[in-house]
């Protein structure tokens, strides 16, 4: 059978896609009042595949860190943080996507393309890229990517609760759960607090401090 022209740029197209190097990325921590966001790209090698990826929201602690021990393994991962001055000075949309940048430049080769989770893309990305919402859910690079920065960020904040005792960042991870703002409230802000936030700015006001007091710390 002879192909036509058109057919052999169909089949082109198709192995030049199968070839193309694509990042997924997420973020995690853009809710919590306190410590950085963290954000991850990953690319995954096709011909060492993971099962079970996906949002690592629905995944169990211990499932998680399985799987981010078996992507470090197969896959290029880079990281991206935005510490809480950071997010102060910019906003937490602006250090979110500065932090994505930042993944997508810490990866160990360029990629092709960059699937982002959410409805933004970053600028400054070397390749094009292409924002879809819940995609945690829906490509395997982003799911990848997920489990990367929530595991990451997990182990900053448990360090972040050897280092400021009293707020229980072990267990609420700095999202403001009832116990998180009651300490936020007893204690006053610690140095990783996010002081642009509203609930921080409300403690900060009633410990008769302003919200630029003190340097946020980092938790590397």
């Amino acid at each position: 059978m002879t192909l036509s022209a058109k057919d052999k740029d169909c089949l082109n197209a198709v192995d030049n896609a199968a070839d193309m190097l694509v990042a997924g990325v997420d973020e995690a921590g853009r809710g919590p009042l306190a410590g950085p966001v963290v954000t991850a790209a990953v690319i995954l090698d096709p011909a060492r595949p993971i099962a079970g990826l996906g949002d690592s929201k629905a995944l169990t602690a211990r499932r998680r860190e399985a799987l981010a021990r078996e992507i470090r393994d197969k896959a290029w991962v880079g990281i991206g943080i935005a510490e809480p001055a950071e997010i102060d000075r910019l906003n937490i949309l602006h250090a979110t996507m500065t932090a994505m940048a930042r993944a997508v430049a810490r990866l160990p080769v360029r990629p092709d393309r960059v699937l982002i989770d959410g409805n933004r893309v970053p600028d400054g990305l070397p390749c094009p890229a292409e924002a879809i919402v819940k995609g945690d859910a829906r490509e395997p690079a982003i799911g990848a990517a997920s489990i990367i920065a929530k595991t990451l960020r997990d182990a900053l904040m448990e360090e972040a609760a050897r280092r400021f005792a009293g707020y229980g960042f072990e267990g609420h991870k700095g999202y403001p759960s009832k116990p998180h703002r009651e300490a936020l409230m007893a204690l006053g802000p610690c140095p990783i607090h996010r002081t642009s936030y509203a609930p921080v700015r409300e403690a900060l006001r009633i410990a008769g401090l302003s919200p630029g007091a003190g340097d946020c710390g980092k938790l590397d």
